[in-house]
C-alpha cells in the first residue's frame, strides 16, 4: 500500500480501495445505468458538431497510430464475428435492402452508364 509520509493512504490508493470496494457492491446494470445516464447527459450538453469534432480527433489519431495491416485485421476479425453470428438470411435481407436502397436513389440511366463503364473497364483486362 503506497503511503505518504504521514503514514497516510495516498489518493491513488484510496481511490482504488473505493473503486474495488464499489465493484463488490454492484452488478453489471449498475453500471449500465450509471454509463446511460452519462451518454444522455452528455448528449444533452453537446451538439452534433463537438461528437463529429472529437471523433474526428480520435480517427486522426488512431491512424497516426497504426499501419494499414492493424485496420485490415480488425475489419477481418469484425467481419469474421458478424458472419459467424449472422446466417444468410440476414445478408440477404441487407443486400435486399441495400439494393433497394441504391435503385431508389438512382435512376436507370445511372445504371446503363456504370454498366457501360465496367464493360469497357473489363475490356481492357
Amino acid at each position: 500500500m503506497a503511503q505518504n509520509n504521514n503514514s497516510k493512504m495516498s489518493y491513488e490508493e484510496a481511490g482504488k480501495k473505493g473503486g474495488q470496494a464499489t465493484s463488490n457492491n454492484h452488478d453489471k446494470g449498475f453500471y449500465e445505468d450509471i454509463g446511460s445516464k452519462g451518454g444522455q447527459a452528455n448528449a444533452e450538453k453537446y451538439d452534433k458538431e463537438h461528437f463529429q469534432g472529437i471523433g474526428s480527433k480520435g480517427g486522426q489519431a488512431n491512424a497516426e497510430n497504426h499501419d494499414k495491416e492493424h485496420f485490415q485485421n480488425i475489419g477481418s476479425q469484425g467481419g469474421n464475428a458478424t458472419a459467424d453470428s449472422h446466417g444468410q438470411d440476414f445478408y440477404e435481407d441487407i443486400g435486399s435492402k441495400g439494393g433497394k436502397a441504391n435503385a431508389d436513389a438512382h435512376d436507370k440511366k445511372h445504371f446503363q452508364e456504370i454498366g457501360s463503364k465496367g464493360g469497357r473497364s473489363n475490356n481492357n483486362n
